[in-house]
């Protein structure tokens, strides 16, 4: 891949997307493609091959994907299966027909079985049951690792698979109702600490309300009010955190200098676990991330934690030795990261 290849990236607008195309751009690539949803619906067959026909792009980074965290997963089943399987199906199969060099499909840590061994390796793909919460989404992610893997197989194409443990990032989804739990918790801690406060203008203008009640009547189905927060589960389980920039410098050193072939581990001639977690392999409770968050926010309400809802898996973090002998390491730690994120959120909010 070289400065003036031509490079696609699907799901540019996304945290992950938005993200690589910064890195590509700061490095010195100059020939991107983005489409948005609106012109190019990627869930559709022939507007895909459509797009692929036209531009003839020589690099692939797929990382458009429908993304959510416990509620969404859980509430909306049918979609997250449904898009990503339609997505994945159609730009994998139109990277073969028009002979993309090299595809890099970006899948998630929840691949893994919800009683899988920690940290969590390659290994361990398809071992065991899946987290029900969110057993859809990481179906279609699996069928991409797969769909990868048998074209290279069949047709010698060089397509690789990267499963990144929970991002952060500029450009996060900060939705109360469909965010993941670092954005989330952000975001209710920062309006609790409005509320508390009395900043009233400023809750109203987050929320685009009308009225303090009608933005209070809205936190308090999210457990958001001045002297408290609630937080869904036990705080008990144990995540893994990686910056959305790291993550993308990730990908592209992947994508600039790793082959399919060096991803393969060969057990009696069978080709298996050919993805790369990406990840940082630290963990942190989630108990102890929004205590966290909650210091840095200076918010000096109680966290209370709801036990009639679900943990999820109570322990996800990931083995990144393959990562590592393939030349990449992690630069930005959690502390850091949370710091740069809830500077983003204030900057773009207000």
């Amino acid at each position: 891949m070289n400065k003036s290849s031509k490079i696609y990236v699907a799901g540019h607008r996304g945290l992950v997307g938005s993200a690589i195309v910064k890195n590509l751009l700061e490095k010195g690539f100059t020939n991107i493609v983005t489409r948005t949803h609106k012109e190019v619906d990627l869930t559709n067959q022939e507007a895909t091959a459509n797009f692929f026909e036209k531009e003839q792009p020589e690099y692939v980074f797929l990382a458009a994907a429908k993304v959510g965290g416990i509620v969404a997963n859980n509430t909306y089943r049918a979609d997250f299966i449904y898009e990503n399987l339609m997505i994945q199906n159609n730009v994998i199969h139109q990277s073969y027909k028009h002979n993309v060099k090299k595809l890099l499909f970006l899948g998630s840590t929840c691949i893994y079985p919800k009683n899988a061994p920690q940290p969590l390796k390659e290994d361990s793909l398809l071992t065991d049951e899946l987290e029900y919460t969110n057993e859809p989404y990481a179906i279609a992610k699996i069928a991409g690792i797969k769909m990868c893997e048998s074209y290279n197989l069949q047709y010698g194409t060089n397509f690789i698979s990267v499963m990144p443990t929970n991002l952060y990032g500029p450009n996060d989804n900060f939705d109360l109702e469909k965010s993941h739990v670092l954005p989330a918790l952000i975001r209710k801690i920062h309006l609790a600490k409005l509320l508390s406060e009395g900043r009233n203008d400023e809750v109203i203008l987050n929320l685009n309300v009308s009225t303090i009640d009608q933005a209070k009547s809205y936190l308090k189905g999210f457990g958001v009010g001045e002297n408290s927060v609630e937080i869904w589960g036990s705080g008990k389980p144990k995540r893994e955190f990686l910056w959305s920039e790291d993550m993308a410098d990730a990908c592209v050193h992947i994508m600039k200098k790793v082959d399919f072939n060096e991803t393969i581990k060969g057990i009696e001639g069978d080709i298996k676990n050919t993805h790369i977690n990406i990840g940082t392999g630290k963990e942190i409770s989630i108990k102890e991330l929004a205590e966290l968050i909650q210091e840095k926010i200076g918010y000096q309400g109680a966290l209370k934690f709801n036990t009639d809802k679900p943990d999820g898996t109570m322990r996800k973090v990931t083995d990144v030795s393959k990562l590592n002998r393939l030349g990449w390491k992690h630069s930005v730690e959690l502390n850091d990261g949370i710091d740069q994120l809830y500077g983003w959120y204030l900057k773009k909010n207000y």
